[in-house]
């Protein structure tokens, strides 16, 4: 007689315990992907908004220095000894105008009226050339550029020196020392901007 030995397969008990082991481990997955994906999405979004700040910043700095005053507050000395009237403004709409020097690529630009102010939800840039007109007038034929979408809030402040209050209330005394700029970004707040007006 021949004996027939027990089946070699798996009892149902194991292939639901496998199929429950399997199904944790493909969740475990799925999240720590998901998760992965939303992390990337996070950095890549911080990457992005420390790049404008960079972008703005360095712009900005650069076209506060290159706003270079006399030895008195009422010339701004460009060279070849031709002195002309400082422009700085501060606006009650709260945009800021001055007069720099502007560079356009490596052979363009000049000396331009420069305005920066808030436009809708937007921190609009504009710039004109520095005609003798007054710096108040003009801008809305002005060519433009936005700087920062999502602009919730701008303000600016000013102070003469070292140490002084931040005032917000223009006193029209001639160029400040230093300016500040305070942004609110898509309801987030921006690192002051602090930028010195050479003189």
């Amino acid at each position: 007689m021949i004996r027939r030995g027990r089946g070699c397969g798996f009892t149902l008990v194991e292939v639901v315990v496998s199929l429950a082991v399997l199904s944790l481990i493909m969740l475990a997955t799925v999240t720590g992907l998901r998760t992965l994906g939303n992390t990337q999405v996070a950095v890549d979004r911080q990457v992005d908004r420390v790049s404008e700040v960079r972008a703005v910043s360095s712009f900005l700095r650069d076209s506060f220095s290159a706003a270079v005053t006399g030895s008195g507050s009422g010339g701004l000395s460009l060279g070849g000894g031709m002195s002309e009237t400082t422009v700085f403004e501060l606006t009650g709409q709260g945009a800021l105008i001055w007069k720099a020097v502007v560079l356009f690529g490596e052979s363009y630009g000049g000396n331009y009226l420069v305005r920066l102010g808030k436009q809708g939800d937007e921190l609009v840039l504009r710039w004109r050339a520095s005609d003798g007109t007054s710096p108040l007038l003009g801008w809305n034929k002005a060519p433009e550029r936005t700087l920062v979408s999502g602009l919730d809030s701008f303000e600016v402040a000013y102070r003469r020196t070292p140490g002084g209050p931040w005032l917000s209330a223009w006193d029209r005394a001639g160029p400040p020392g230093w300016v500040r700029l305070r942004l609110k970004v898509d309801g987030r707040f921006w690192p002051d901007l602090v930028m010195v007006v050479a003189r």
